[in-house]
């Protein structure tokens, strides 16, 4: 399947149909003709809606409807679910062949069409027709849908309204949506029924697009947006890895000898038998839900499972469709449209097992949540009609819990849910001719259903949840969250972990896709604690950040058991050396078939909670857990802290060359001295690009009368509350330090702060409270730190509870002055290179200027700097080998972690490897060091013409607005000597050199 095409195609199909149906709409609104006025209770209708909505929505939900219908008929046609070809031509024609058979008389006799209008339209001479052949298809295809409409209602609503009104004009020519479809949906696509949900991500992206772009202006989503925002359609390997470790989970352990396991590819089997598990009888007692099921992808291969599972208990073929979907398969949904693809790829997949399934179909057990409320006495009146024995204090409240059901989802926990037999009583109860309840009943069973399906009942649930964190959240659902799941409201996609554990029985099996966040990062500690504590992780597979085609998220897959068992063994497969989605399904598969390969392990919850805030660190090695376990964190002896968020870095934050120079504060040590308007900025850690030992020092901050202007901007940013919301740890700002980049794509890199610096959220710093801070530089730049920060949160964050919770190093008392001297001079030559470039607030001079001697060229020159550099690069490897071992041997890692380190780890700007990375060769590095130099000698040398620099002073010269060259030249000396003639060079103010 290619979904590229797929993609352009549902992107352009969603573009015309949205103009045809938008220029129909124009032109039945304006014009007045038979046809119309034919039709005037549906123009009254269509005129409503857009009244009750817009015009844009009403184009929208036609356009999509046409959509789907087409696409469906394609699919059907391409498959022979079809009597004749309703929207593709028979082999050798050009035209549907539902049309084609008109021509030659011939009409389907179960078609509700008036078939002499459609033998007038195409007969010659005998009706009056713009475009007789077009007005005739638009009849067969109307009656065509409405043929479908008892078999799939949910697909083929009957087509008497304003959709037929807007039908697209033009479906016969070769640019249109119907020749489109054909093109599209061709015989390979339509192998499986899973195209049409990836049509449906497709034709909803571009809105997607809207609404992120929406947020990145502070639009929070709203209700009927969240199916557009959150749908992301699950890749087929994964829909099978957690299908198989569910369901087929389920089912080998009620039946360890079944055949089934040929079937399951990506089943990980227990380590040991299991004797304690949730015991089943026989297929028909499985109750499967996806409470977020989209377009019914994880569905549709738990049918497939289902299948065999039923096949191989000898079960007639022909009742199993029937019964897998009246007995096994649930599915919950806000969004309409995707439900509707969830029904139809459900009854598809039971057409394709049973040829005669359209003769008795049976409609898919999917409930699009709606929202229903009630007016003020109607549950009152109903209840004095039908009875108030049925109505308890709970199912009362139970009806008003649906009014926002399009926003709240699954999450909504009814407070009645044994419904079932109230549902069925209530259904079958007359109202009599109280036609004032004629609303009101149905309304009442509607919440009833919504409710017995989200009540606890199944033995599996298997869901891609919805992702969006609380900036995306509107106001309501926000505050709901925070009411109804507070322990983990950081996401929609954490609350529904927790929901759907509600859902399944004991001992039940569950499955999810979802961002691994919540593996490692503080704020999901709870939902952690929640799976470890109370659940048991059975099975877990980590992508790669490029592994999800469509997207670049960090996103893990994992199968949960309904029951705690401390000790279980879970399988983990790691596939953060494989890079590309499509090496995620082939690298997971290796590591189940051959369990030594090096990225598949053993863990069980015990290993995870002897981890400070028990990461889901399953790859981390027997030696580092045992060193957790003397409970001897570096916090204990570390300060490590986030700094304040400005919320306006363009407002408050410089480059230091940006003011003048003598307006910013070097030097300062305590925040009273910045009790004053001038200086103005103040240095500030920002974090940046991956640098060791010292440097990154760019920015400035205003902190003018100790920062009184951003400490009244986070105010208001505060809706009037205290700005330490934003504005924290002033009690550290200022003081010599340790700090990092709290956002870190590659290496984690520590430097050392002097006195006199603020610092910001992005660059987290830590303060030893008593111990050398030189001895936590070595450790942050060894790499053992980083080696074992992957295991606590291998994402790009390094936030500081990461940090505070590594575990402390032993250093032996005789050591200590050595690793004192090394990470000096480690600092040294680090400081060397930071400030041998301009953008250094210490440069003093170009580096080819320092190295000159008199009667040198400049090709000299740069040899003999570059075999300076060369001396530097080798020495910081050898300490920072030395470094490095040192706290290997502390930890006893020996044979875990290589003593070498790469030539990109050392940080100088000399070091081409460093500056450039990648895969260039030698001679490709050193000619992009000597343009590189070359570039930065002619900036110097334009600073000195300008007065910035002079060879006749280090450092700078004019830095400050308002100095001209006269300041400039008034601070060179005057020659000793009396120039001639020959040797006066005039310039301003009669001056000469």
């Amino acid at each position: 399947m290619n979904t590229n095409e797929l993609k352009k195609f549902a992107q352009a199909a969603r573009r015309q149909l949205m103009e045809q149906v938008e220029a129909r709409l124009k032109l039945v609104l304006q014009r007045d003709s038979a046809e119309i006025r034919e039709k005037e209770r549906v123009l009254r209708d269509l005129r409503e809606q857009i009244a009750k909505t817009s015009k844009d929505a009403v184009v929208e939900r036609v356009a999509y409807i046409w959509f789907n219908r087409f696409c469906a008929l394609r699919f059907m046609d391409v498959n022979h679910y079809t009597k004749v070809g309703t929207v593709s031509p028979a082999e050798g024609f050009s035209q549907p062949e539902i049309l084609q058979e008109a021509k030659q008389g011939h009409i389907d006799k179960d078609l509700l069409v008036k078939q002499q209008k459609i033998f007038d339209l195409l007969g010659p001479g005998k009706a009056v027709s713009a475009d007789p052949q077009q007005e005739a298809y638009r009849l067969l295809l109307v009656a065509a849908c409405n043929s479908y409409h008892k078999l799939m209602p949910f697909m083929f609503e009957w087509i008497t309204d304003y959709t037929e009104l807007l039908m697209p004009e033009d479906l016969l020519s070769e640019n249109s949506i119907l020749h489109a479809v054909q093109q599209a949906l061709n015989e390979k696509n339509c192998q499986d029924v899973e195209v049409i949900g990836w049509l449906y991500q497709f034709y909803i992206s571009e809105k997607k697009d809207q609404v992120f772009e929406g947020l990145k202006k502070n639009k929070k989503i709203t209700p009927e947006n969240i199916p557009a925002a959150t749908q992301l359609f699950t890749p087929h390997w994964i829909v099978k890895y957690l299908v198989e470790n569910s369901l087929g989970r389920l089912w080998m352990l009620n039946r360890p000898n079944s055949r089934l396991i040929e079937h399951m590819d990506y089943y990980i089997k227990p380590e040991e038998p299991e004797t304690d598990f949730l015991k089943v009888k026989s297929p028909e007692e499985i109750k499967i839900c996806d409470p977020a099921c989209g377009s019914g992808h994880m569905l549709t291969y738990a049918f497939d499972l289902l299948y065999s599972i039923y096949e191989e208990e000898g079960y007639d073929l022909k009742e199993i469709p029937n019964l897998i979907l009246t007995k096994n398969l649930y599915g919950v949904e806000i969004d309409e449209r995707a439900g509707a693809l969830a029904a139809f790829a459900l009854t598809m997949k039971a057409r394709g097992k049973y040829r005669r399934f359209f003769r008795k179909p049976v409609l898919p057990n999917i409930c699009v949540l709606e929202n229903v409320e009630f007016n003020k006495g109607e549950i009152k009146s109903y209840m004095d009609e039908v009875g108030r024995d049925l109505f308890t204090m709970h199912l009362q409240s139970t009806l008003h819990q649906f009014r926002e059901a399009n926003n709240f989802g699954s999450l909504i926990r009814p407070d009645e849910t044994n419904v079932q037999n109230i549902y069925n009583r209530l259904k079958i109860k007359g109202i009599g001719n109280k036609l004032f309840l004629s609303n009101i009943h149905p309304k009442v069973l509607q919440v009833l259903k919504q409710a017995d399906y989200l009540s606890p009942k199944y033995h599996v649930v298997i869901a891609n949840p919805p992702y969006m964190g609380g900036k995306g959240m509107n106001g309501r659902l926000g505050a709901w969250l925070k009411d109804n799941y507070k322990d983990v409201k950081s996401d929609l996609f954490s609350a529904f972990i927790v929901r759907n554990t509600e859902f399944t029985l004991p001992k039940g099996q569950l499955g999810f896709m979802s961002p691994f966040v919540w593996m490692f990062i503080s704020s999901y500690e709870k939902l952690r604690s929640f799976l470890i504590n109370q659940k048991t992780i059975t099975s877990l597979v980590q992508l790669e950040y490029s592994g999800f085609d469509g997207a670049t998220v960090p996103i893990c897959t994992f199968t949960v058991e309904n029951e705690h068992y401390p000790k279980f063994k879970g399988g983990y497969v790691r596939l953060s050396d494989f890079r590309g989605s499509e090496n995620q399904g082939p690298k997971t598969l290796e590591a189940i078939q051959k369990q030594d390969c090096g990225w598949f392990y053993r863990a069980s919850a015990s290993d995870f909670k002897k981890i400070p805030s028990s990461p889901i660190a399953y790859d981390m090695p027997r030696k580092l857990i045992e060193q957790y376990s003397k409970d001897n964190l570096i916090k204990k002896y570390v300060d490590a802290k986030s700094g304040q968020n400005t919320g306006n870095n363009n407002r408050f934050v410089r480059y230091w060359f940006e003011p003048s120079f003598s307006n910013i504060g070097f030097g300062i040590k305590t925040l009273e001295e910045t009790e004053c308007d001038l200086p103005k900025w103040y240095p500030y850690n920002k974090g940046g690009e991956f640098r060791k030992w010292y440097g990154n020092f760019e920015n400035i901050v205003n902190w003018a009368n100790n920062g009184k202007e951003i400490k009244e901007y986070a105010v208001l940013r505060n809706n009037g509350g205290h700005w330490s919301r934003y504005i924290q740890n002033l009690d550290y700002m200022l003081r010599e330090g340790i700090t990092w980049t709290f956002i870190s794509s590659s290496y984690f890199g520590a430097r050392y702060t002097p006195e006199g610096h603020l610092f910001d959220y992005a660059g987290c710093s830590a303060f030893p409270k008593s111990e050398s801070i030189k001895k936590y530089i070595g450790y942050f730049c060894s790499g053992v730190a980083q080696f074992i920060l992957k295991f606590m949160n291998p994402t790009l964050n390094l936030q500081p509870g990461n940090v505070s919770t590594l575990p402390e190093p032993e250093i032996q008392d005789d050591a200590v002055s050595e690793l004192e001297s090394d990470v000096d001079q480690l600092i040294a030559l680090s400081k060397h290179s930071w400030n041998s470039r301009e953008r250094s607030w210490d440069f003093l001079t170009n580096p080819l200027i320092a190295k000159h001697e008199g009667g040198q060229s400049l090709s000299s020159t740069y040899k003999y700097l570059r075999n300076g550099w060369n001396t530097d690069f080798h020495k910081a490897i050898e300490l920072e080998i030395r470094n490095k071992k040192r706290f290997i041997d502390a930890f006893e890692l020996n044979g875990i972690i290589s003593n070498e380190v790469g030539a990109p780890e050392v940080t100088l700007d000399s070091n081409p490897h460093y500056r450039y990375g990648g895969d260039k060769s030698e001679e490709e590095l050193e000619a992009l060091l000597l343009t590189d130099t070359m570039k930065e000698f002619i900036s110097y040398s334009v600073g000195c013409m300008f007065g910035r620099y002079s060879l006749d002073k280090p450092g700078l010269i004019l830095a400050n607005q308002g100095e001209t060259v006269q300041d400039y030249l008034s601070q060179i000396p005057k020659p000793t000597f009396e120039p001639d003639d020959d040797n006066i060079i005039p310039i301003l103010d009669g001056e000469w050199f």
